[in-house]
């Protein structure tokens, strides 16, 4: 505001000056709107302005990562599924922080902020003890001549821990133009992240500016006169003193004669604020892959119910997720145990499908063309013999 008075004080100084010159016809002046300007995307960033700042972003990613870290693991081996293993206990407990559902939380909200996460195991006489999680933004991976990782570096301060490539575990979302590093969600969200962010920010400046758009007072007199100094400087003053800021919204701005206000911004109405907002909040949920649904977005009809978005949610989002991450956990760990292990979450403990899991036994029930073994098969149970032994 403190410009806008110094450029009418200007104005009104040449004023004089400007009507001796001779017109020489109309003038149109053309106003664009510049190009956009977006915010930075590496780690610490997304990290600091999406997770943390952001509601949208922070309710996907808890979603997805309590979600996928409330499923318990499983071990089979040579298919057989094993109820009590030393791998089901270390994962049970991976270290001394955290236990299993909140070490699986942090792994999964890694991957999903940086598109990266980093585990390193601990080893007591060549069995395994720990799991820890490396923050991705501290980790280096130093690549050799043919551009594949030969080490990684843990670095956090001035201390550089170098792990071997037997101790890490790098877990990456796919990435088409990286071969090593992941892609996050937020990467491809940015715009609507940005746009959500900078909404939210325009809100609360026109909150502290009494909720009124911009604009100017003209002083327009019939006589020709300027406004004085001491004019100038008290009406300037009377306007930052007594209408501008968030208490003294809704007051009455008295006007002398020849002073009119013309707005000079679009109010929230014009500028459809809220639908613009809904907008990018559903974009940043569709790169997450949550249904706008659960998180209370209005506007989107694409499922019928809210119990149909969920299921949709843990089909599409956390299965595919949790079921690619245990198997290369499972295939880094297996190293540590003899015998042929698989790891894979246990689906039978979600309730979210258990509609689906009673339709599929339903039909097997009635498939009379196929025989106990075959329904156990389909099932993912091993065959039984004659006497009902597996």
């Amino acid at each position: 505001m403190n410009r806008f008075f110094n450029w009418l004080k200007s104005s009104t100084n040449t004023h004089a000056r400007l009507e001796e010159k001779q017109s020489t016809g109309s003038l149109i002046a053309f106003h664009s709107a510049g190009n956009a300007i977006w915010s930075a995307m590496d780690g610490g960033d997304l990290a600091g302005q999406a997770f943390a700042r952001n509601p949208v972003v922070y309710r996907c990613i808890r979603m997805i990562s309590e979600a996928a870290g409330s499923l318990p693991f499983m071990v089979r081996e040579e298919r057989v599924e094993v109820h009590e293993h030393p791998l089901l206990e270390v994962l049970s407990k991976p270290n001394a922080r955290q236990s299993g559902p909140k070490f699986l939380e942090a792994m999964y909200g890694h991957l999903l902020i940086a598109g990266n996460v980093y585990l390193t195991k601990i080893e007591v006489a060549e069995q395994l003890r720990e799991i820890h999680i490396l923050d991705p933004a501290k980790v280096r991976p130093v690549l050799d001549e043919k551009g594949w990782p030969k080490f990684y570096e843990y670095v956090s301060g001035s201390v550089v821990t170098r792990y071997d490539l037997s101790e890490i575990l790098h877990l990456a979302l796919f990435n088409p133009s990286d071969d090593i590093n992941g892609l996050s969600p937020l990467s491809s969200a940015h715009m609507a992240l940005d746009i959500h962010n900078a909404a939210s920010n325009w809100n609360k400046a026109l909150l502290d500016n009494s909720a009124r758009p911009s604009g100017a007072l003209v002083y327009a007199s019939s006589a020709g006169e300027n406004l004085t100094d001491d004019q100038f400087n008290r009406l300037k003053n009377e306007l930052e003193e007594g209408y501008t800021g968030s208490t003294r919204a809704g007051r009455p701005m008295l006007l002398e004669g020849g002073l009119d206000w013309k707005a000079m911004g679009y109010s929230p109405r014009d500028m459809d604020f809220m639908q613009a907002k809904n907008g990018a909040a559903r974009e940043i949920a569709l790169a997450f892959g949550v249904p706008p649904m659960l998180l209370g977005i209005p506007g989107d009809n694409t499922y019928s119910n809210y119990q149909e978005a969920n299921r949709a949610f843990w089909r599409q989002t956390v299965l595919p997720l949790a079921n690619k991450t245990s198997c290369d956990m499972g295939n880094w760990l297996a190293s540590d145990f003899t015998g042929n292990l698989t790891l894979i979450p246990n689906v039978e403990m979600v309730d979210a499908l258990a509609s689906d899991r009673e339709g599929l036994w339903a039909r097997l029930g009635q498939a009379d063309f196929l025989t106990a073994n075959e329904k156990r098969e389909a099932l993912g149970y091993l065959p039984m013999d004659d006497e009902g032994i597996v």
